[in-house]
């Protein structure tokens, strides 16, 4: 019989397993791409930033649709929360004469607490609703966010959104960062945070009741684990990073409105998942980075096609979402495990056609084995009198 081939060996700190391979592997790769961005220009450092912003926001979607195996279309909402959270407080602390890194940190973490709050919300619901009904009432959340800002006009500044100060370079580092870099920095190091986090708890106790719920929730619930705590649990965590992702992105561009936050985005967020890889944080990565490069390359396609001025307006909104569309039905047929789940697949397929190095032994000979049967084994030995029929072999 042959064996199963092992799974490939990763290459990256193999000796290194749990969370501190997790949290080394966030100590060496952050620093390395905060070092990258020193090299590039204004507004390939804005595209690093918009990643990174993204990367928030995927990273806690792929936690709910991923491994807790729930849909949830309601994540651009969750990006908005911490915006307008982030947008109000730090208005609040401008007029209290705050600027600077004491009016940025304190604003983030309200944006966080704030999404954090909302996401506390949707997961009470979504411990009681499944499926399609918890899809419905993330897409209503969606739908009903313009209505919310016009309605609190006088907070959130309806249609018009929300301004807030600028915050450039700090002051030791002003001719050394330029204002896009200095922004990526701050994108980069949040999203660590997030993506590190959530590694963290997808690895841990936290993930396998996770996971205990997704698969049978019945039974997780006769083993002791409590499966609405864990569902609510896992919708505050994801709504944290989504949180964070929409409040550093109301810090680089210095404002929130309803309009950038709409259904359009929560699709698109789900459709980049799902292209990635559902419930692998390295897929979340490569759907952050679609979601900058796709809309970037459609535009200049649309630019450069030649079609009038107002065909290549409609155009530069609406061919990204078509790539998309085109995109999600390639990569479903190609690979149904996204490109993440297609990498693993042929790293897996070159591991077992390697030809094994253990010694071959020969077959051992059925002689040699007492407990051996076959006609050999069978074959009574002349020189032994046959027995006797016993009465079991009379009454057959």
């Amino acid at each position: 019989m042959s064996t199963p081939a092992a799974p490939p060996a990763r290459r990256v700190l193999p000796g290194l397993t749990g969370a501190r391979r997790t949290l080394l592997l966030a100590a060496l790769v952050t620093p390395a791409v905060l070092v990258a961005v020193l090299f590039l220009d204004p507004f390939r450092s804005y595209q690093v930033a918009l990643v990174a912003v993204y990367l928030c926001a995927t990273a806690g979607l792929t936690l709910v649709v991923g491994l807790a195996g729930q849909v949830s279309l309601g994540h651009a909402a969750l990006m908005a929360a911490g915006g307008y959270g982030y947008a109000l407080t730090a208005n609040a602390l401008t007029e209290a004469g705050l600027e600077g890194a004491a009016r940025v940190v304190p604003s983030v973490l309200a944006g966080a607490l704030v999404a954090g709050a909302l996401g506390l919300l949707l997961g009470l619901a979504g411990a009681r609703l499944h499926g399609p009904y918890l899809a419905g009432l993330t897409l209503a959340l969606v739908l009903a966010l313009p209505a919310l800002a016009t309605t609190w006009s006088t907070v959130l500044r309806g249609d018009q959104g929300i301004q807030v100060a600028f915050d450039g370079v700090p002051e030791p580092l002003q001719g050394f960062v330029a204002l896009e870099q200095w922004q990526a920095w701050v994108a980069v190091v949040v999203a660590a945070v997030v993506v590190t986090g959530l590694a963290l708890l997808r690895d841990g106790r936290l993930g396998l009741r996770i996971r205990a719920v997704r698969d049978d929730a019945v039974a997780a619930r006769l083993a002791g684990i409590p499966a609405r705590r864990v569902m609510v649990a896992t919708f505050t965590a994801s709504a944290v990073g989504a949180g964070l992702g929409g409040a550093v992105l109301c810090y680089v561009t210095q404002s929130v409105a309803p309009g950038g936050y709409g259904l359009a985005l929560s699709l698109l967020l789900l459709v980049a998942v799902v292209l990635g890889g559902l419930g692998s944080l390295r897929g979340a990565m490569v759907g952050a980075v679609l979601l900058v490069l796709v809309p970037w390359l459609a535009g200049l396609a649309a630019d450069a096609l030649p079609v009038p001025a107002d065909l290549a307006q409609r155009l530069d909104g609406n061919l990204a979402v078509l790539l998309f569309g085109v995109l999600l039905v390639v990569v479903m047929v190609a690979a149904p495990g996204g490109v993440v789940g297609a990498l693993q697949s042929r790293s897996r397929s070159r591991h077992s056609s390697r030809p094994s190095r253990a010694p071959s032994t020969p077959a051992p000979d059925p002689a040699d084995d007492p407990a051996a049967v076959g006609p050999a084994a069978a074959e009574p030995d002349p020189a032994e009198p046959p027995a006797e029929p016993t009465y079991a072999d009379t009454e057959r």
